[in-house]
């Protein structure tokens, strides 16, 4: 059996990452180890589990990634038990949303941006064929 443990999140930084991450979508921090010349393993994660997030920084050749990395397209997808209480927390905490929540078949969504600009779903779906 195999699972997806983590996904590379190129940042700028790693304290502002960190930061952003735990503060405005109160994710965990799982790990952040001291590699050597300048590089550290960080791990984050939402509380409700799955995937974690490891917090790479980015080299000189892979700056301009940075919020880019799915080419603007929404890349990923925070799914919520309580859509409207993580709606909430969310925007208290100063995240910024480019579109209001709407209902779709497949439950109720809002696109939110992380702090570089790339693209998230928070969703509460429905249950589909296949999910959950």
């Amino acid at each position: 059996m195999l699972r997806l443990a983590a996904v590379t999140f190129l940042v700028r930084d790693y304290d502002e990452a960190i930061a952003w991450f735990t503060d405005a979508l109160a994710f965990r921090l799982l790990e952040d180890t001291d590699l050597g010349g300048g590089k550290r393993w960080v791990k984050v994660a939402p509380e409700g589990g799955g995937a974690a997030l490891l917090l790479a920084k980015a080299a000189d050749d892979q700056a301009a990634s940075v919020g880019r990395q799915a080419g603007g397209r929404v890349a990923w997808f925070l799914e919520a038990a309580d859509f409207d209480a993580a709606y909430a927390r969310m925007r208290a905490a100063g995240v910024a949303f480019a579109q209001a929540p709407r209902a779709e078949a497949y439950g109720k969504v809002a696109v939110f941006e992380d702090l570089y600009g790339g693209r998230w779903d928070l969703l509460e779906a429905r249950a589909w064929p296949g999910h959950g």
